[in-house]
Protein backbone atom coordinates (compact mmCIF):
# COMPACT_ATOMS: atom_id res chain seq x y z
CA UNK A 1 0.00 0.00 0.00
CA UNK A 2 1.43 3.30 -0.86
CA UNK A 3 0.84 6.31 1.40
CA UNK A 4 -1.57 8.26 -1.10
CA UNK A 5 -3.69 5.00 -0.51
CA UNK A 6 -3.35 4.58 3.00
CA UNK A 7 -4.70 8.27 3.15
CA UNK A 8 -7.62 7.90 1.13
CA UNK A 9 -8.74 4.48 3.03
CA UNK A 10 -8.41 6.74 6.24
CA UNK A 11 -10.95 9.24 4.39
CA UNK A 12 -13.55 6.69 3.62
CA UNK A 13 -12.85 4.65 6.80
CA UNK A 14 -13.85 7.92 9.07
CA UNK A 15 -16.30 8.90 6.77
CA UNK A 16 -18.24 5.57 6.25
CA UNK A 17 -18.37 5.47 10.28
CA UNK A 18 -19.57 8.94 10.85
CA UNK A 19 -16.60 11.03 12.18
CA UNK A 20 -16.00 14.72 11.02
CA UNK A 21 -12.89 15.44 9.10
CA UNK A 22 -11.38 18.39 11.12
CA UNK A 23 -8.65 18.66 8.65
CA UNK A 24 -8.17 16.67 5.72
CA UNK A 25 -5.09 17.56 3.42
CA UNK A 26 -2.91 15.75 1.57
CA UNK A 27 -0.28 14.38 3.97
CA UNK A 28 -2.05 14.26 7.12
CA UNK A 29 -5.51 14.43 8.72
CA UNK A 30 -7.40 15.38 11.95
CA UNK A 31 -10.19 13.27 12.84
CA UNK A 32 -13.05 13.80 15.48
CA UNK A 33 -13.99 10.51 16.60
CA UNK A 34 -17.84 9.28 16.92
CA UNK A 35 -18.57 8.00 20.35
CA UNK A 36 -18.58 4.08 18.89
CA UNK A 37 -15.16 4.94 17.16
CA UNK A 38 -13.43 6.21 20.32
CA UNK A 39 -14.86 3.06 21.90
CA UNK A 40 -13.69 0.69 19.15
CA UNK A 41 -10.05 2.65 18.93
CA UNK A 42 -8.67 4.59 22.11
CA UNK A 43 -9.08 1.48 24.84
CA UNK A 44 -10.61 3.58 26.93
CA UNK A 45 -13.32 1.03 28.98
CA UNK A 46 -12.62 2.74 32.20
CA UNK A 47 -13.59 6.22 31.06
CA UNK A 48 -16.86 5.23 29.44
CA UNK A 49 -17.85 3.11 32.17
CA UNK A 50 -17.53 5.79 34.38
CA UNK A 51 -18.82 8.18 32.35
CA UNK A 52 -21.98 5.98 31.48
CA UNK A 53 -22.40 5.32 35.08
CA UNK A 54 -21.79 8.79 35.82
CA UNK A 55 -24.65 10.44 33.10
CA UNK A 56 -21.40 12.67 32.19
CA UNK A 57 -20.81 14.05 29.29
CA UNK A 58 -18.96 12.15 26.59
CA UNK A 59 -15.86 14.12 25.02
CA UNK A 60 -14.31 11.12 22.31
CA UNK A 61 -10.56 12.26 21.53
CA UNK A 62 -9.63 13.86 18.43
CA UNK A 63 -6.57 12.41 16.39
CA UNK A 64 -4.05 13.72 13.85
CA UNK A 65 -2.90 11.13 11.31
CA UNK A 66 0.53 11.68 9.41
CA UNK A 67 0.37 10.25 5.90
CA UNK A 68 3.05 12.32 4.43
CA UNK A 69 5.46 14.12 6.26
CA UNK A 70 6.91 15.56 3.62
CA UNK A 71 3.64 17.51 2.92
CA UNK A 72 2.63 18.24 6.59
CA UNK A 73 4.15 21.16 8.52
CA UNK A 74 7.35 20.37 10.57
CA UNK A 75 6.04 21.17 14.05
CA UNK A 76 2.70 18.91 13.34
CA UNK A 77 2.25 16.85 16.50
CA UNK A 78 0.21 13.51 15.20
CA UNK A 79 0.16 9.95 14.61
CA UNK A 80 3.03 8.92 11.84
CA UNK A 81 0.96 6.03 10.03
CA UNK A 82 2.65 3.82 6.80
CA UNK A 83 1.66 -0.36 6.17
CA UNK A 84 3.42 -1.59 8.98
CA UNK A 85 1.91 0.39 11.55
CA UNK A 86 0.36 -1.16 14.66
CA UNK A 87 -2.47 1.81 14.00
CA UNK A 88 -3.34 1.10 10.63
CA UNK A 89 -3.64 -2.66 11.02
CA UNK A 90 -6.39 -1.93 14.26
CA UNK A 91 -8.07 0.21 11.93
CA UNK A 92 -7.68 -2.87 8.94
CA UNK A 93 -9.10 -5.04 12.25
CA UNK A 94 -12.16 -2.85 12.69
CA UNK A 95 -12.99 -2.54 9.66
CA UNK A 96 -13.27 -6.47 9.31
CA UNK A 97 -15.26 -5.88 12.61
CA UNK A 98 -17.71 -3.03 11.59
CA UNK A 99 -18.07 -3.83 8.01
CA UNK A 100 -17.60 -7.08 7.09
CA UNK A 101 -20.58 -7.08 4.82
CA UNK A 102 -22.49 -4.94 2.48
CA UNK A 103 -24.93 -4.22 0.39
CA UNK A 104 -25.11 -1.31 -2.26
CA UNK A 105 -27.04 -0.38 -5.21
CA UNK A 106 -25.50 1.75 -8.43
CA UNK A 107 -27.61 4.99 -7.88
CA UNK A 108 -27.92 6.99 -10.86
CA UNK A 109 -31.08 8.81 -12.50
CA UNK A 110 -32.79 6.68 -14.62
CA UNK A 111 -35.02 7.68 -16.82
CA UNK A 112 -36.88 4.27 -17.78
CA UNK A 113 -36.88 0.92 -15.94
CA UNK A 114 -33.40 -0.47 -15.60
CA UNK A 115 -32.34 -4.11 -14.63
CA UNK A 116 -29.14 -3.80 -11.65
CA UNK A 117 -26.86 -7.18 -12.20
CA UNK A 118 -25.78 -8.84 -8.75
CA UNK A 119 -21.85 -8.70 -8.24
CA UNK A 120 -20.08 -10.37 -5.34
CA UNK A 121 -17.31 -8.33 -4.55
CA UNK A 122 -14.21 -9.38 -1.65
CA UNK A 123 -11.67 -8.04 -0.73
CA UNK A 124 -8.88 -10.68 0.16
CA UNK A 125 -5.65 -10.42 1.80
CA UNK A 126 -2.48 -13.13 1.19
CA UNK A 127 0.19 -13.26 3.83
CA UNK A 128 3.92 -14.98 2.99
CA UNK A 129 5.06 -15.78 6.21
CA UNK A 130 8.30 -17.21 7.20
CA UNK A 131 11.09 -15.59 9.44
CA UNK A 132 9.77 -12.58 6.99
CA UNK A 133 6.14 -11.35 6.48
CA UNK A 134 4.91 -9.73 3.33
CA UNK A 135 0.78 -8.92 2.88
CA UNK A 136 -0.92 -8.70 -0.45
CA UNK A 137 -3.77 -7.25 -0.64
CA UNK A 138 -6.24 -8.31 -3.83
CA UNK A 139 -10.36 -6.89 -4.47
CA UNK A 140 -12.06 -9.11 -7.00
CA UNK A 141 -15.32 -8.98 -8.22
CA UNK A 142 -17.14 -11.32 -9.99
CA UNK A 143 -20.92 -11.22 -11.41
CA UNK A 144 -23.26 -13.19 -10.47
CA UNK A 145 -25.14 -14.12 -13.63
CA UNK A 146 -22.39 -14.74 -16.82
CA UNK A 147 -19.21 -15.55 -13.82
CA UNK A 148 -17.35 -12.67 -15.32
CA UNK A 149 -14.09 -11.71 -12.94
CA UNK A 150 -12.61 -7.92 -12.29
CA UNK A 151 -9.79 -7.36 -10.04
CA UNK A 152 -9.49 -4.08 -8.57
CA UNK A 153 -12.58 -4.21 -7.70
CA UNK A 154 -13.06 -1.97 -4.91
CA UNK A 155 -11.35 0.71 -6.91
CA UNK A 156 -13.67 0.33 -10.08
CA UNK A 157 -16.77 0.46 -7.49
CA UNK A 158 -15.15 4.32 -5.64
CA UNK A 159 -16.04 5.42 -9.19
CA UNK A 160 -19.25 4.60 -9.01
CA UNK A 161 -22.34 6.56 -7.44
CA UNK A 162 -23.39 3.70 -4.72
CA UNK A 163 -26.41 3.64 -2.40
CA UNK A 164 -27.59 1.38 0.40
CA UNK A 165 -31.04 1.79 -0.88
CA UNK A 166 -32.65 0.76 -4.61
CA UNK A 167 -32.83 4.01 -6.73
CA UNK A 168 -36.09 4.42 -8.16
CA UNK A 169 -36.74 2.88 -11.74
CA UNK A 170 -34.57 0.41 -10.72
CA UNK A 171 -34.98 -3.25 -10.41
CA UNK A 172 -32.32 -6.26 -9.20
CA UNK A 173 -31.58 -9.18 -11.22
CA UNK A 174 -31.82 -12.50 -9.75
CA UNK A 175 -28.32 -14.18 -9.59
CA UNK A 176 -27.78 -17.62 -11.69
CA UNK A 177 -24.72 -18.36 -9.59
CA UNK A 178 -25.18 -18.31 -5.48
CA UNK A 179 -23.19 -16.00 -3.76
CA UNK A 180 -21.56 -18.73 -1.66
CA UNK A 181 -20.45 -20.73 -5.36
CA UNK A 182 -19.23 -17.26 -6.16
CA UNK A 183 -17.11 -17.03 -3.20
CA UNK A 184 -15.56 -20.03 -3.86
CA UNK A 185 -14.69 -19.21 -7.39
CA UNK A 186 -12.98 -16.43 -6.14
CA UNK A 187 -10.85 -18.20 -3.78
CA UNK A 188 -9.80 -20.73 -6.43
CA UNK A 189 -8.67 -18.02 -8.91
CA UNK A 190 -6.40 -16.64 -5.93
CA UNK A 191 -5.19 -20.39 -5.02
CA UNK A 192 -4.25 -20.83 -8.76
CA UNK A 193 -2.41 -17.62 -8.58
CA UNK A 194 -0.60 -18.14 -5.49
CA UNK A 195 0.88 -21.87 -7.14
CA UNK A 196 1.83 -20.21 -10.12
CA UNK A 197 3.35 -17.12 -8.57
CA UNK A 198 7.88 -17.42 -7.97
CA UNK A 199 8.30 -19.26 -4.73
CA UNK A 200 11.94 -17.97 -4.35
CA UNK A 201 11.20 -17.10 -0.82
CA UNK A 202 10.02 -20.10 0.54
CA UNK A 203 13.20 -21.79 -0.86
CA UNK A 204 15.64 -18.95 0.85
CA UNK A 205 13.91 -19.73 4.39
CA UNK A 206 14.23 -23.43 4.24
CA UNK A 207 18.02 -22.40 3.53
CA UNK A 208 17.76 -20.19 6.10
CA UNK A 209 16.07 -22.70 8.62
CA UNK A 210 18.64 -25.82 7.45
CA UNK A 211 21.56 -23.56 8.68
CA UNK A 212 19.77 -22.40 12.21
CA UNK A 213 19.10 -26.38 12.25
CA UNK A 214 22.73 -27.56 11.50
CA UNK A 215 23.35 -24.93 14.39
CA UNK A 216 20.87 -26.61 16.92
CA UNK A 217 22.43 -29.93 16.20
CA UNK A 218 26.31 -28.86 16.72
CA UNK A 219 25.24 -26.87 19.84
CA UNK A 220 23.59 -30.26 21.14
CA UNK A 221 25.98 -32.77 19.73
CA UNK A 222 27.36 -34.01 23.09
CA UNK A 223 24.05 -33.68 25.01
CA UNK A 224 20.89 -36.43 23.90
CA UNK A 225 18.85 -34.70 21.02
CA UNK A 226 15.54 -36.23 22.31
CA UNK A 227 16.22 -33.87 25.53
CA UNK A 228 12.94 -31.81 25.53
CA UNK A 229 15.50 -28.20 25.84
CA UNK A 230 16.11 -29.78 22.06
CA UNK A 231 12.42 -30.82 20.80
CA UNK A 232 11.32 -27.17 22.13
CA UNK A 233 14.17 -24.89 20.10
CA UNK A 234 13.98 -27.58 16.86
CA UNK A 235 10.17 -26.90 17.14
CA UNK A 236 10.83 -22.93 17.69
CA UNK A 237 13.18 -22.81 14.24
CA UNK A 238 10.18 -24.55 12.34
CA UNK A 239 7.58 -22.02 13.87
CA UNK A 240 9.88 -19.37 12.61
CA UNK A 241 11.17 -20.66 9.27
CA UNK A 242 8.47 -23.07 8.00
CA UNK A 243 7.01 -21.09 4.89
CA UNK A 244 3.24 -20.52 5.00
CA UNK A 245 0.46 -18.72 2.43
CA UNK A 246 -2.56 -17.81 4.23
CA UNK A 247 -5.57 -16.14 2.40
CA UNK A 248 -8.04 -14.80 4.25
CA UNK A 249 -11.49 -12.65 3.28
CA UNK A 250 -11.15 -9.10 4.64
CA UNK A 251 -15.08 -7.95 3.98
CA UNK A 252 -16.83 -7.94 0.99
CA UNK A 253 -20.23 -7.37 -0.12
CA UNK A 254 -23.02 -7.47 -2.74
CA UNK A 255 -23.46 -4.63 -5.68
CA UNK A 256 -26.13 -4.51 -8.05
CA UNK A 257 -24.60 -2.30 -11.15
CA UNK A 258 -25.44 -1.19 -14.77
CA UNK A 259 -24.44 -3.77 -17.55
CA UNK A 260 -21.91 -1.00 -18.45
CA UNK A 261 -20.50 -0.26 -14.76
CA UNK A 262 -17.52 -1.95 -15.21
Amino acid sequence: MQQQEIHNFLERYFTANNCDLVENNKGFMTVQLTVDLDKELMNRPFYWHYLEKTGGVPNPMKLTFITNKQQAPDDMKGEVIHFGSPRLHQIFASTKNLAGYIRLYQNNQFPVQTPLIPWIGLNMKISYQCDRKRDVFHSIGLQLINGRMVEEFHDKLLKLPLSSKIPDYAYTLSPLIKPKSGVNRIQSFLNARVEQEDHTWAEEARKRWQKDLELLHHFYENEEEASDSYKTEKAALQEQYEPKINIEIVNGGLFYLTDRAL
